[in-house]
């Protein structure tokens, strides 16, 4: 239902209850008698289109008064429709998780407090051993978009990991709006597990505004998608593949294939096992595995999440031998998204590791639709210590800089292709 109210007037009084929760439509709007009255501190208080207020229990009370500075337009959500404020998907309250894609189901957030969130990691999610690193950039990422006007989209992401996330607990996501303006937003997420700070996020949102535009790069010639074996085909005809060692078969058979909720084409399929030397290089093409909605948010989480699964192994592909156990583990990750795409429809990735040294692996990232136009750019690095070098240091009394995130054996399932 909707609110008109004339300048100077009371929009609800502190103590009543109120008929729901208010959303702004047009016009501006002042808390008074709120905790802090101090001058700088004033603009906080005043509220403006897309702001609300309100609760959406009949028993609540508001706490404050509010007053309308011009004339004032509310769209009032009755206590009887407060279920819509708790959606049993992350973005769309008729989809419940039983329905919802895969990938949406994991990113799914529950919401504890105002910009704050919690996350779990279902049982049939990826983890490779810890919390996966895209689960965690992905439901950040979704925290923060939860805090930003429909309006403005994520265009940069830089994240760093700190500490080895755990599978078992859930994942509090707290949001810090750091700056609201009339193009952009910036938010900073931190992911807390035991009272400590596991996870950072930066993230930057943008309006959609008209511009200059250009692209100098092109999308290379690849197979199309619907050419190429899907991992459960590869993962069959690898089985029986004469040219791989029996050893090498009869572990890919003896270990549980746990299915992604991204679907992936790799373009030159290996025929050779994860200790076996090639090029930092790879390109595959990727999508969600369900259909998503047409919310431009979920869809950018959904390629974070995705955009970590096979990413920083590149940067090993040089220094794979037999008997080579490296360890890797993420430090950053960075993401830049140039256009508006969707997840659920494919998206080519071409991934290149220029550069290893110092202990650590680069590696770059470009993102294209099927009309080959660039949707985005990655750039991350990795903590890469060969197993030898890390017992050798371990006798030496050696410390790892910091615990840092989802330290992990390069022969996990990701390598297996």
């Amino acid at each position: 239902m909707n609110s008109f109210v004339e300048p100077g007037k009371y929009v609800v009084r502190e103590g009543e209850r109120g008929d729901g929760l208010y959303f702004i439509w047009d016009g501006e709007a002042e808390v008074v008698g709120s905790l802090s009255t101090d001058e700088d501190n004033h603009p906080e208080f005043q509220l403006k289109r897309y702001d609300y207020f309100g609760f959406g229990l009949s028993n609540a009370v508001h706490p404050a008064d509010v007053v309308a500075l011009t004339k004032l337009s509310c769209l009032v959500l009755p206590h009887e429709h407060s279920a819509l404020l708790q959606p049993k998907s992350i973005w769309s309250a008729e989809k419940s998780l039983d329905t919802c894609s895969p990938v949406e189901h994991i990113l799914h957030l529950e919401p504890i407090e105002v910009d704050i969130f919690r996350g779990i990691t279902p049982p049939d999610a990826p983890k490779f051993g810890k919390v996966f690193g895209g689960q965690i950039v992905g439901q950040a990422l979704a925290a923060a978009s939860k805090s930003v006007d429909c309006l403005k989209v994520v265009h940069s992401l830089h994240a760093y990991f700190l500490l080895v996330g755990d599978f078992n607990i859930p994942i509090i996501y707290q949001v810090n709006r750091l700056r609201d303006g009339k193009s952009f937003a910036t938010r900073k997420v931190d992911a807390i597990q035991k009272g400590n700070v596991i996870f950072t996020l930066l993230a930057s949102f943008q309006k959609e505004e008209l511009g200059f535009h250009h692209q100098e790069v092109s999308i290379p010639s690849v197979p199309a998608p619907d050419k190429l074996l899907s991992m459960e085909e590869l993962r069959e005809q690898r089985l029986t593949d004469p040219r791989l060692p029996r050893t090498y078969r009869n572990k890919v058979a003896a270990t549980e294939f746990i299915p992604w909720p991204i679907e992936i084409r790799f373009c030159e399929p290996k025929t050779s096992t994860n200790q076996t030397k090639s090029p930092p290089s790879l390109r595959y093409w990727f999508r969600a595995k369900g259909k998503l909605s047409d919310d431009q948010a979920l869809h950018s989480c959904v390629v974070a999440y995705a955009s970590d699964l096979i990413f920083l192994q590149v940067s090993l592909n040089p220094h794979r031998r037999k008997g080579m156990k490296p360890r890797a583990v993420s430090l950053d990750h960075s993401m830049w998204f140039h256009r508006p795409l969707r997840a659920d429809d494919w998206v080519l990735f071409v991934i290149f590791s220029p550069s290893a040294s110092n202990a650590r692996g680069y590696v770059s990232g470009q993102m294209f639709n099927q009309k080959g136009e660039v949707t985005g750019h990655l750039f991350s690095s990795l903590y890469l210590v060969p197993h030898s070098l890390l017992q050798c240091n371990s006798e030496k009394a050696y410390t790892h800089p910091t615990p840092l995130k989802k330290v992990y054996q390069v022969r996990d399932q990701r390598s297996k292709f």
